[in-house]
């Protein structure tokens, strides 16, 4: 993005829609945002869910539990998702995943996602030298998973979160600096053996993840922010139809577990009713990360109507054959209050040898503009290595 006027009506497009969903509708709002998007093309094309399915190489972003499932020795995936695609070409989040299994009970595993803002230039005058800005965030993590018994797996995974989202120019220094923080994810995977019924056989699966549970970042002496802790809970079942067909089903839940903002003086009369506090900065430094993930379940202003505003559903399909060729279907809800992130996304994924290649495309139905809508992801994965067997 080299156009600073573009670069700001973005801002101040973005700082508007949250601003009014703010003060409105109380939408939870958190730094880091990126980590709650789908960074691989198969998650994407089900919905943005992966906590209940089955293992793929890019499990260490939902549930890194299930590599203690993976049929295959080693992985490495590699996944590139543009952003705003119909107003620039350099917002994007790449996504790096490898895992290795260390015997029939155990895993490890590491990704790196990296979210580029693109160039952003900015000049005194129009003869003036560029000043070019290139703000960015991203993770780092490692994990283990570990099978507690035949069908049961837990992982437990660390994580370096950092935000640099300053612009340094003349005219508008301040004394932010780059958010550096740290999270940790706590993960469980169900798969149950095959099932045979009448006319196919069958398979249960169900997870769970607790992810990004740490302190809140911060930027400035005066600006902290929550860092996204979520917990997302889905189960999902397996029709094997036949040795070379199979269509599985999930449905998937997600909250963040980040403090409700309460009522603020909105009217702007300088006084503060019962139950309002003056500013959002001073709310989030009223609060502690940890205490807030369990005050998160009852601290709605409007109670607990208002707290089943705040869970998201999925719900996804996928047919599979042979494991060579995927089709895959999905559909994403959040409350209008909240967000109002609603989407429908397809997909197919295809795999010679060691070679699969993913890719998914969302189709928003909110009036609330997505940043991903219409956009196609592609994902490469390489699976080598030896093959382990079902219990």
């Amino acid at each position: 993005m080299k156009n600073k006027f573009v670069w700001l009506t973005l801002v101040l497009l973005v700082s508007s829609t949250l601003s009014n969903a703010q003060e409105a509708n109380r939408r939870i709002t958190t730094a880091l945002p990126f980590l709650q998007v789908a960074a691989d093309a198969r998650a994407g094309g089900l919905g943005d869910q992966g906590v209940a399915t089955s293992t793929d190489a890019f499990s260490q972003q939902w549930n890194s539990s299930k590599y203690a499932f993976a049929k295959k020795e080693i992985g490495v995936a590699l996944n590139v998702t543009p952003f705003l695609t119909r107003l620039v070409n350099d917002i994007v989040l790449a996504n790096l995943v490898g895992y290795k299994r260390l015997n029939e009970r155990s895993a490890v595993s590491a990704s790196f996602r990296y979210f580029s803002l693109g160039e952003i230039e900015f000049r005194e005058n129009a003869t003036s030298e560029a000043n070019v800005q290139k703000p960015n965030e991203l993770s780092l993590d490692v994990a283990y998973s570990l099978k507690l018994s035949d069908r049961f797996s837990m992982a437990v995974a660390g994580r370096y979160l950092r935000s640099d989202l300053r612009l340094q120019t003349s005219n508008l220094s301040g004394d932010s600096n780059a958010g550096n923080a740290f999270g940790v994810d706590i993960t469980g995977f169900y798969q149950s053996e095959e099932i045979p019924y009448r006319n196919f056989d069958g398979r249960w699966r169900g997870g769970f993840a607790i992810t990004n549970i740490g302190p809140k970042i911060k930027y400035s002496q005066d600006q902290e922010s929550f860092i996204p802790t979520n917990l997302r809970l889905g189960g999902g079942f397996d029709f094997g139809i036949d040795q070379y067909n199979k269509i599985s089903v999930t449905a998937e839940i997600s909250k963040l577990l980040v403090p409700t903002p309460p009522n603020f003086d909105t009217d702007g009369s300088g006084q503060i009713e019962d139950g309002e506090v003056q500013t959002f900065d001073e709310f989030v430094k009223s609060k502690s990360a940890i205490g807030s993930i369990f005050s998160s379940f009852n601290d709605a202003p409007d109670g607990f109507s208002e707290e089943l505003q705040e869970i998201t559903y999925s719900l996804s399909a996928e047919y599979n054959y042979n494991d060579v060729f995927a089709l895959r279907a999905g559909y994403f809800n959040e409350n209008e209050n909240k967000g109002a992130r609603k989407f429908f996304t397809l997909g197919a994924g295809f795999k010679y040898t060691s070679i699969g290649i993913d890719m998914s495309y969302l189709f928003s139905t909110s009036n609330t503009p997505s940043p991903l809508d219409g956009t196609l992801r592609f994902g490469l994965t390489f699976l080598f290595g030896e093959d382990y067997r079902e219990f």
